[in-house]
């Protein structure tokens, strides 16, 4: 039987193409990461596991950005950090839980808002590598997604406080179109370069839903997100027009689906199955995208037995991955209570079960 190049593979399976086999993939917490070396004596899980594709991102501007006068009043806890964006995050009291303090939540007009230090992701230091590391990434026959992680919402409230940029929606109309206007400048400026050092995959996304409901309304994304959003992919796609271009969002999205569709999404990321049937998703939305994920992380993986997750991983291939379409993957980071037997049946019955005759 013929085996694809990897890049090849997962190129197919997000365009609606039947591959060689299922794409698979899923990405280690720090502690399985340890594990699974403990475990295999191997170092790159990527490589051993045989995924498809590797991400790159942008490194943070140099100097950085003197954030203090924006937490003015808050207390700092031992072991918090700031982020490229002020954002300084919190180490909860669970392995990987956080708290954030807001630096913008206390700005109240345009002007404070202009004088906050943005990053600068046009910097030689934030983006010298990563042509490089595309070349290098195709080089070994591996797809490239470049990342832009929490787009527009989850990165504005991250900074702003999601009480304060809902209140700003309605409230402050003017600040919260300076600040999306802002994001949306720097939003283009990443896209537009990782289109031009040849990317294959863009990947974009806001957390939208919780389990059984939606974080905002689809109007409200309606006016602030979306148009946005499809600004960002025209700008990619204007100068690499067979970009893909995926979108991330946990939680129950159904109502927003067919607009992602519309402004040019083409695979839908992770399709949380406790919150949506991946299969219904399947029949109602699989002529116009495709979908990576599919295994619950709150459910399967965690809970299941070893039979479970073999049972799981094959229905999903036969229906969500029927005629192409799937790139099979955990719902979420791989976390500490995973069973390793768990993690091993996965990514074995990927195989038993996932080529395309």
């Amino acid at each position: 039987m013929y085996e694809m190049p990897p890049r090849e593979r997962i190129l197919k399976a997000m365009r609606r193409q039947v591959p060689d086999r299922v794409p698979r993939e899923a990405v280690l917490t720090l502690p399985v990461e340890e594990e699974f070396r403990l475990r295999t004596y191997a170092s790159d899980y990527e490589t051993y596991f045989g995924m498809d594709r590797r991400t790159v991102q942008y490194r943070r501007p140099q100097p950085a950005a003197d954030f203090s006068a924006y937490m003015e009043g808050h207390t700092i806890p031992e072991g918090a950090f700031s982020d490229e964006w002020g954002n300084l995050v919190v180490q909860g009291s669970e392995y990987r839980t956080t708290d954030y303090i807001f630096p913008m939540k206390a700005l109240t007009s345009v002007n404070e808002l202009r004088e906050y230090p943005f990053p600068d992701f046009s910097q030689e230091v934030c983006l010298a590598h990563l042509e490089t590391e595309v070349q290098s990434l195709h080089d070994r026959g591996l797809a490239v997604t470049g990342s832009l992680w929490g787009t527009f919402f989850e990165r504005s409230w991250h900074m702003r406080g999601m009480d304060r940029l809902f209140f700003d929606f309605y409230d402050n109309p003017d600040f919260a179109t300076a600040l999306l206007d802002k994001m949306l400048e720097i939003r283009c400026f990443q896209a537009g370069y990782y289109a031009e050092i040849g990317v294959d995959i863009l990947h974009t996304g806001d957390d939208l839903g919780m389990q059984n409901s939606l974080i905002l309304s689809v109007p409200m994304w309606r006016k602030w997100i979306k148009p946005r959003l499809a600004q960002v992919i025209q700008t990619a796609r204007r100068i690499k027009p067979d970009l893909l271009v995926e979108y991330h969002t946990d939680g129950f999205v159904e109502p927003f689906i067919s607009e992602l569709i519309e402004i040019g999404i083409d695979v839908l990321n992770p399709v949380q199955p406790e919150c949506m049937d991946p299969a219904d998703i399947k029949r109602k939305f699989g002529n116009h995208m495709a979908f990576s994920g599919t295994i619950g992380t709150q459910s399967t993986l965690p809970f299941g037995t070893v039979d479970d997750v073999r049972r799981v991983v094959k229905e999903r291939i036969e229906t969500v991955g029927k005629g192409g379409g799937l790139i099979l993957a955990p719902s979420h980071m791989v976390e500490p209570d995973v069973p390793w037997e768990n993690l091993i049946t996965f990514f074995e019955s990927a195989e038993e079960f996932g080529h395309y005759s």
